[in-house]
């Protein structure tokens, strides 16, 4: 077993060393990565930042000629990823430890993020008390806050990273036990709004022999699905739940980015597209929602998320773009219309039913689609099982034409 540690040693080493003796007293190699670029330390790596900067297309000596805090970080980070990743390949890394603050957790998780999902990852950081997103992105990456600053070796910094030194070595160490099936495996995407039609769906399709992995239309559950699809982990796609196109399109804070809804048409796997919760745009607590919307419908789901109904103008143009990347895809692709509504809320009788918004987004989609796309509308709520059923089949029945 090994573990990649992954640190800036010219201000770290201490407690880099530290961590390196915890690990090797267990019993477990470790592999240093050094990726300072201020000067010398009395830590050795076993690579160097030589090495590191060069993989990342620089050399150490340009680095600090520059002066460039932000480019050195840049090409530090792209050699250290280029590094592991190379590692991992050649069966050399088992896991990877990241220590430090911000510059050094910027480097090191964007080395994580390089590996694999299932590769133990874990970050100890002064950054992990607050928004991790831009470090974890679409990965398995665990972060411990440092609670102190990673900087000298005292009673709290010893027994923090003392505990993440000893974690890294039980991951490493034991093999989980997780029962691998040869079946096709099948990505759903839900949001609480479309929990029932998504877990009927999944019901039926796993009666039917198939493995499903449900992603949380979250943005960064959007995004880790289609890295996924890429990676060719996935071979059918149910999205039922397309309202991260809302948050991405109006400026809600659950956006998946402009890819979202590409990779399943790249990869040619059969797809099947509808609209849940497109009804919706996600904000935090009432009082974060900007000024600009002030006049608009809210529900408020809990005290940290706030709901906003789209409009007939917003859910045209979103289906004008849900169309647009349909149309693109290469593979068998159904877009289904649940008519009696896109999510619990938009329900007759319920706080966002509104037929003139969904009918301007279902004529969009209708009017913008290629022949090569086929339709399915059924005359219920997209949490109706007779919607749910209807999408599941028409899965497997594309699954079952393109085998």
């Amino acid at each position: 077993m090994s573990v990649v540690i992954v640190g800036t040693l010219d201000t770290k080493g201490e407690e880099i060393d530290f961590a390196r003796d915890v690990i090797e007293d267990q019993g477990v190699d470790v592999h240093l990565v050094d990726v300072g670029v201020m000067g010398p330390s009395d830590v050795e790596a076993d690579t160097t930042a030589e090495a590191v900067a060069e993989a990342g297309g620089s050399t150490l000596e340009a680095l600090r000629e520059a002066g460039d805090r932000g480019k050195a970080m840049e090409v530090m980070g792209d050699g250290a990823a280029a590094i592991v990743t190379e590692m991992y390949e050649d069966g050399v890394l088992d896991g990877i430890l990241g220590l430090g603050g911000g510059g050094n957790t910027s480097i090191a998780t964007g080395a994580m993020r390089a590996l694999p999902v299932g590769v133990p990852k874990l970050m100890v950081s002064t950054m992990a008390s607050g928004d991790t997103e831009p470090y974890v992105g679409t990965k398995d990456i665990a972060m411990m806050y440092s609670v102190a600053d990673i900087e000298g070796l005292n009673q709290l910094s010893r027994t923090v990273i003392s505990n993440a030194a000893l974690a890294m070595v039980g991951m490493v160490s034991n093999e989980p036990d997780v029962e691998v099936e040869d079946k096709p495996t099948i990505a759903l995407t839900m949001f609480g709004v479309t929990t029932p039609c998504v877990q009927t769906a999944r019901e039926w399709l796993e009666e039917r022999g198939y493995e499903t992995i449900v992603f949380h239309a979250t943005g960064t559950g959007g995004r880790a699905m289609e890295n996924l699809i890429a990676q060719g982990v996935v071979d059918g796609v149910l999205d039922l739940t397309t309202t991260e196109w809302a948050d991405e399109h109006v400026g809600g804070v659950l956006g998946a980015g402009p890819d979202r809804l590409d990779a399943a048409g790249e990869a040619g796997i059969p797809q099947v597209v509808s609209t849940g919760a497109l009804d919706m745009v996600n904000f935090g607590p009432e009082d974060s929602v900007p000024e600009k919307f002030a006049d608009r419908q809210f529900h408020v789901h809990n005290p940290q998320v706030t709901l906003m109904r789209t409009t007939p103008a917003e859910n045209a143009e979103i289906g004008r773009i849900i169309a647009e990347k349909l149309n693109a895809a290469t593979g068998p692709t159904t877009l289904a219309l649940p008519l009696g509504g896109v999510s619990m809320l938009d329900a007759e009788g319920e706080e966002f039913y509104d037929p003139e918004a969904d009918t301007a987004l279902f004529d969009a989609l209708r009017d913008n689609i290629d022949e090569t796309v086929d339709l399915l509308e059924i005359e219920a709520n997209i949490n109706d099982d007779e919607f749910a059923v209807a999408v599941a089949e028409r899965l497997h029945e594309s699954l079952t034409d393109s085998a």
